[in-house]
């Protein structure tokens, strides 16, 4: 049974659906605000809080802090950053065109415009570096990894090309360049170690996996061999053990990152012993593009939407302290998937819970719905598919004087956490904005 176009009128608000950091909370951007929700149980899907205002078209919350930081479609060159419980605006900053991606961490908040990115200190909001002249990146596609130690920023280093560009965002210096694709890139996701970085081309047949930060390349999965599709998210598991892809098309797919030395060893004692072994076995003698085929991995688990059609993000987040898939989509909807760590194979859809508040019955049929496996879109929906596409690019600055130098930081780290405007502190933990007083009003333009 195909359900696409059958999800309701609700779908067509959503504007912007995106994870923190942690995938412990789901952030949804609509035409008439925004809302903070979080699955903690797989029964049970809370508000955390809900906003009635603009046309939001981006929305990044830090953690499970109070931070949030925005973009509204009917300004699309200012970026607000909020204490959400207070309902209280601690900053923002007006660029000289359209932002089309923002990132947070606990050090940097990364602001994306089409042909550069700002490097802000997430305590006192102050730009600490600016890279100018990037190749067009009209989808605002970018990566910022959530580690303290390692806080690397992965952009696309061509626009013909699937180079990806990798910037320490704390020594505010290039780091190297890494060759990913043949074609542009559609989707980056660091871990949460920072030690791999996940890519994949505009072309979605391939997903690679390179170490960080020498880019040495670790794994390659082959998510299908019949057409090209549009990858939308990838997702690492917390363990960095699983990486979990999403398209448009009807199929989440989950990669598994095991080292040759803990697969399991193919013994010849049968004829797809000897078989396997003799096509491994030639596979060093064949062209490289025949030789990669033998080498690259297939998915360890899978799991069908019910609705497809839809922009989508993934992510493996540990709901009841157990591994689950979670898949928010466009169609106004969440869906959680149990994962059978030891099996793979096709996921079981335990739950979905609609984004509006609004009920719903919850449970939903575990087969696969009578789908073809892995079945393009035939067209595409009303509802917008990128992100970027719903922004008008604007090559007018603002006008406006540069703020004041002397702005007074803000403090915001958690108890226990020793932090001066300079930046030092001891114990980077979650964010915790709690004093009014600690975050007086900004006002900037950059130019």
């Amino acid at each position: 049974m195909n359900l696409t176009g059958q999800a309701g009128d609700h779908a067509s608000e959503i504007l912007f659906l995106n994870f923190n950091q942690d995938y412990t909370s789901l952030a949804v951007g609509t035409k008439t605000g925004y809302k903070l929700l979080s699955f903690s149980s797989v029964e049970k899907l809370e508000q955390i809080y809900d906003n009635e205002s603009d046309d939001i078209y981006l929305v990044e919350r830090l953690f499970a802090s109070s931070l949030v930081a925005v973009v509204s479609l009917s300004s699309p060159r200012k970026l607000k950053v909020c204490h959400f419980k207070k309902g209280t605006e601690i900053c923002n900053y007006s660029y000289n065109n359209s932002i089309l991606g923002v990132k947070l961490n606990r050090q940097r908040l990364i602001v994306c415009l089409e042909e550069s990115l700002f490097i802000h200190n997430i305590r006192d909001m102050k730009v600490l570096h600016t890279i100018r002249d990037t190749p067009p990146n009209p989808h605002g596609l970018c990566a910022l990894s959530i580690n303290n130690d390692n806080c690397f920023l992965a952009y696309p280093g061509s626009s013909q090309i699937g180079e990806v560009q990798i910037f320490d965002t704390v020594n505010l210096r290039a780091v190297t360049m890494i060759p990913a694709h043949d074609n542009p890139l559609a989707a980056l996701s660091f871990n949460s170690q920072a030690t791999k970085l996940a890519t994949a081309s505009e072309k979605g047949t391939v997903i690679r996996v390179f170490s960080i930060p020498d880019g040495q390349k670790l794994f390659e999965f082959r998510r299908g061999v019949k057409r090209c599709v549009n990858i939308y998210s990838l997702a690492f598991s917390s363990d960095s053990l699983y990486l979990s892809a999403s398209s448009n098309t009807e199929t989440v797919h989950i990669f598994k990152l095991e080292t040759p030395k803990e697969r399991p060893s193919e013994e010849p004692q049968s004829w797809m012993g000897y078989i396997g072994q003799a096509l491994k076995t030639s596979a060093t003698y064949l062209p490289s593009q025949v030789s990669d085929m033998f080498n690259q991995g297939r998915a360890f688990a899978t799991a069908r939407l019910p609705n497809y059609g839809f922009k989508t993000v993934c992510a493996i987040s540990p709901v009841q302290k157990i591994p689950r898939l979670v898949v928010a989509s466009l169609d106004g909807y969440l869906y959680i998937y149990n994962i059978d760590p030891n099996e793979g194979g096709e996921c079981m859809l335990l739950r979905q819970h609609r984004l509006d508040g609004k009920p719903c019955d919850g449970h939903v049929l575990e087969s696969p719905l009578g789908l073809e496996q892995d079945k393009p879109l035939a067209q595409q929906t009303g509802t917008p598919i990128t992100y970027a596409c719903t922004v008008k690019r604007s090559d007018a600055a603002p006008q406006g004087t540069p703020p004041p130098s002397d702005s007074r930081p803000y403090e915001e780290f958690d108890q226990g956490a020793v932090g001066g405007s300079d930046g030092d502190t001891e114990d980077l933990r979650t964010l915790q904005l709690d004093d009014d007083n600690e975050f007086p009003p900004m006002i900037h333009k950059i130019e």
